[in-house]
């Protein structure tokens, strides 16, 4: 991955996913800030600015939609990968719309992410 050092925030509202994305993602070279809400993702962006999102699209009590939509409205330009375990077209078709750059399915491969997270970072 030529992607060394960047730095992906990782939201989620099961700390078991963030904590094994976490290590994933720094066992692959990169830095990873995680989240357990949307709103301290939020909160962080006042000060911080990942190089990419990814973000689960079922949490409570802010969606990972709302948190898209939020970003959208920033307009920071940050690809964001939607992580559920959601099969859902309609759900897909709304993420897209709100300009997610892709939606991966739990349990997450783990090198489908990575390459994911090379792409979005690389276009």
């Amino acid at each position: 991955m030529n992607t060394d050092k960047a730095v992906i925030a990782v939201i989620d509202d099961e700390e078991s996913v963030c904590k094994a994305l976490e290590r994933l993602l720094r066992s692959a070279g990169l830095t990873a800030n995680t989240f357990l809400n949307g709103a301290d993702f939020l909160s962080f962006l006042e000060t911080n600015r990942p190089d990419c999102v990814v973000l689960d699209l079922n949490m409570m009590p802010m969606n990972g939609l709302e948190v898209l939509k939020s970003l959208a409205m920033k307009r920071l330009g940050l690809p964001v990968i939607i992580i559920t375990g959601d099969d859902n077209e309609e759900k897909y078709q709304q993420v897209i719309d709100q300009g997610a750059a892709a939606y991966l399915l739990k349990p997450i491969d783990d090198q489908l992410l990575l390459d994911t997270i090379d792409t979005v970072l690389t276009h």
